[in-house]
């Protein structure tokens, strides 16, 4: 057990399990927003990410609106490295790439602005399910030509189909939803 991310682990096992036509979503403050993330949470997002992924020379954290935000916002603050919102609008800039996104339970358009051809980037984002967000905002950055140095997630949903398989994606903590619960893999033990 990484402890590190105990109180991750913990808040998780309390999260409750919603039907999206037919796909076991849950909601958590990771995830949702809902109910508030607890600072303790964020800051273990961050230094799980730290002890996780190499940081030096990254020019860019890029994070896709709206769950990414809040741990891109944490990983810049620990480490001082700026950050980038893929978001939900277009500004009409002449560099930026538009994103089409299909996830497990919805599709949308997000913007990319602010990454330069040679930046170094790590992508950052809430969880893996399908896979499509993280695919999406690669094919963007690469349209760029920016580097995709990694790639990282809080949670892997290990229950869902990866379609970004070809892609290696570091994650905090794998999760499954099994019998209308969120299940931690690795912390059993929790009580």
């Amino acid at each position: 057990m990484d402890s590190t991310l105990e109180p991750l682990a913990r808040s998780l096992r309390e999260a409750p399990v919603v039907d999206r036509d037919g796909y076991e979503y849950f909601v958590h403050g990771v995830t949702d927003g809902i109910p508030p993330v607890d600072p303790a949470v964020l800051q273990a997002v961050a230094d799980g990410i730290r002890e996780r992924i190499d940081l030096d020379d990254i020019d860019t954290l890029v994070a896709p609106e709206a769950m990414g935000i809040h741990h891109g916002t944490a990983l810049s603050l620990a480490t001082g490295i700026p950050l980038v919102v893929v978001r939900k609008r277009s500004y009409g800039f002449p560099e930026e790439v538009a994103v089409h996104q299909e996830t497990s339970y919805g599709e949308s358009e997000l913007y990319l602005n602010g990454v330069d051809a040679g930046d170094r980037v790590v992508l950052i984002d809430d969880v893996r399910s399908s896979g499509g967000t993280i695919e999406a905002v690669c094919d963007a950055l690469e349209a760029v030509e920016a580097e995709v140095v990694d790639i990282v997630v809080v949670l892997r949903r290990v229950d869902a189909d990866h379609e970004d398989a070809a892609r290696d994606v570091t994650s905090l903590l794998d999760v499954r939803v099994r019998d209308g619960a969120v299940e931690v893999l690795g912390f059993d033990d929790l009580e």
